[in-house]
């Protein structure tokens, strides 16, 4: 998939980027779930609760690195498996 719902500093995705959500991409939080629209492509995307939780702990995290730590404490998951979720997200 070539589109980006949130953007890092530099145009290749590294562990020790910050993620922030860009200007014209709007999140919708509906009860434990959320929407994210771009404004300028005009697409959009569902995240379930543990998408929404991945989500939500990128953009407060200091790094993606920082987010992965956290969320592999949280959630019983391969690691390696988590790593490719949060990239993939990203």
């Amino acid at each position: 998939m070539d589109f980006c719902v949130l953007e890092c500093a530099a145009m290749t995705i590294s562990f020790s980027d910050r993620v922030t959500v860009p200007d014209g991409v709007l999140i919708s939080h509906l009860q434990e779930e959320a929407v994210i629209l771009n404004l300028k492509s005009e697409r959009y995307f569902g995240l379930d609760d543990v998408g929404t939780r991945f989500l939500t702990v990128l953009t407060s995290a200091e790094s993606i690195e920082a987010a992965y730590e956290h969320l592999t404490a949280e959630y019983d998951v391969d690691p390696r498996v988590l790593r490719e979720d949060l990239g993939a997200l990203v």
